[in-house]
């Protein structure tokens, strides 16, 4: 079973090759703010489950199963990331909560989240619903909404939320 430190690790050496073309261990420690020879010993362990290809002193490459690893978990980050900003969490906020979820969330519910960024990306706009969800969230006022009175309330006439 893949853990979370495995998947963290995947991810921040994958991410590490993308940004630098190498991933070494000073670069993961300071990455994932650990020691160097807490990076090694873990190294040891996702070479000999072959994830990685690690030889002491040297850079660290991905087996194509630690890459298939890690490009699933950067996607369940991505998409949990996206969620919350929808909703309108702070960048910050929603990266290091993305982070923490991103191990825990059921596949069946990683596609119920991936569609709905899509449903609300389709058009460039922001869905109507969503400021009214933005604007209650920022102020606790709910507004009644209805298609029928949709241009009764202009909530970008209301104060900025």
């Amino acid at each position: 079973m893949v853990t979370k430190r495995t998947e963290d690790y995947l991810k921040t050496i994958e991410e590490l090759i993308k940004k630098k073309g190498y991933a070494k261990v000073k670069d993961i420690a300071k990455s994932l703010n650990v020691t160097s020879p807490t990076v090694t010993e873990m190294l040891q362990k996702l070479d000999e489950g072959n994830y990685i290809n690690y030889e002491k002193y040297s850079g660290v490459t991905l087996t194509s199963k630690g890459k298939n690893i890690a490009k699933r978990t950067k996607e369940k980050y991505d998409i949990v990331k996206d969620f919350l900003l929808i909703l309108g969490v702070e960048e910050e906020i929603a990266a290091e909560d993305a982070c923490k979820i991103e191990h825990i969330l059921a596949s069946e519910t990683l596609d119920v989240l991936t569609k709905f960024a899509e449903f609300v990306h389709i058009k460039q706009e922001c869905p109507i619903w969503l400021d009214y969800f933005k604007y209650f969230c920022q102020t606790g006022e709910y507004i009644q909404y209805s298609p029928v009175t949709r241009n009764e309330f202009h909530i970008h006439e209301k104060n900025e939320y």
